[in-house]
């Protein structure tokens, strides 16, 4: 398949995503606005300076812009803004199915709350009908586990707003999964779905803990699985979900290059491999270049991108009824042919 006709095939794959930060997946155009609506920022001076801002070093400087460009994000209209056109983009790239991440205890020095900051996002989401997105909230592991208890239980009061999991972010090579192991049965007891950052910017253990301490329904990146061959059975045996990012771990430096990222070996070995595209807006990815990406490097062929899309539709944390219709729309093939496989 050549190139152009390899890129338009991508683009028109009906797709889904699994791990996606709603922060970092703002538009640069709507965030540009949002800087300008506060008068603008020194050190941003014109919009190709801004995109120029989102290259990085290493994963700390990584999470140090993170935390930079959340300064634009002030008011709950601003939340509600930044949702619609995040919604929107994920619309035109034929995204019809995702559940993201949204970090509100980030926001709440600001003297937000989470209830209506959860309302004002879902606000925006609306918006946009042609594109579902469910929400994850992330309890961000550097507030420590009494402030993510709190959260949890915020997020509980509010969860009408389409929540339907939490998830844990930030530092994870300064916070280990077994911190937050309280935190996560009490999630489970109040009927959240889980999931965690592990095996990005720490090893192995910090995956078994994720695995073992938190009792996660998924991984988030998992990147850092092989350095334990008995966990990469486990992964195998178990079939739990990695909700990997080829091209975050690159520009992150997780990964020195994208041909040494191990997707294609975790794939072929049988793991349950998804690929996402973390935050697009800070690594100017979409879901069809990461496609894109794995076909030129890791010589991905058609039958591996639908069985990637395949993988998220069934590692997704919709009921199993919405999940036979989404690969039943996918794949064209008949209802009774997915409930035999």
């Amino acid at each position: 398949m050549k190139t152009e006709e390899l890129s338009a095939w991508l683009a028109g794959v009906p797709k889904v995503e699994l791990h996606l930060h709603l922060e970092g997946a703002i538009p640069l155009n709507a965030l540009w606005e949002l800087i300008q609506k506060y008068g603008g920022e020194p050190s941003v001076p014109t919009f190709e300076s801004l995109a120029d801002r989102f290259q990085f070093r290493n994963f700390a400087q990584f999470i140090e812009t993170w935390i930079w460009k959340n300064q634009f994000l002030r008011e709950y209209e601003d939340f509600t803004f930044a949702s619609q056109a995040f919604a929107r983009r994920l619309s035109l790239q034929n995204i019809r199915y995702a559940e993201v991440f949204f970090s509100p205890v980030r926001f709440l020095d600001q003297g937000l709350e989470i209830p209506r900051l959860l309302e004002a996002i879902r606000a925006g989401l609306s918006l946009v009908p042609e594109v579902e997105v469910a929400l994850i909230p992330d309890l961000v592991r550097d507030y420590g586990p009494e402030r993510a208890l709190k959260t949890l239980w915020e997020i509980n009061d509010a969860r009408e707003h389409g929540v339907i999991g939490v998830g844990l972010g930030g530092s994870e090579q300064k916070f280990p999964p077994e911190l937050f192991a309280h935190v996560y049965e009490e999630a489970r007891s109040l009927g959240f779905r889980t999931t965690a950052h592990a095996g990005e910017a720490a090893g192995a253990d910090s995956i078994w803990g994720a695995v073992l301490d938190l009792g996660v329904d998924r991984i988030g990146h998992g990147t850092r699985a092989e350095e334990d061959e008995d966990l990469m059975s486990y992964l195998v045996e178990n079939q739990v979900p990695l909700e990997m990012c080829p091209l975050s771990n690159v520009s992150t430096r997780v990964v020195d290059i994208l041909e040494n990222h191990p997707v294609k070996r975790y794939l072929d070995r049988g793991l349950m491999v998804t690929v996402n595209t973390d935050d697009p807006m800070m690594f100017g990815n979409s879901l069809a270049e990461e496609f894109q990406a794995l076909v030129e490097v890791h010589n991905f062929t058609r039958d591996d991108i639908q069985q990637l899309v395949s993988n998220g539709i069934q590692a997704s944390w919709l009921s199993t009824e919405r999940k036979i219709e989404l690969l039943t729309e996918f794949s064209g093939d008949s209802r009774e042919e997915l409930l035999s496989t």
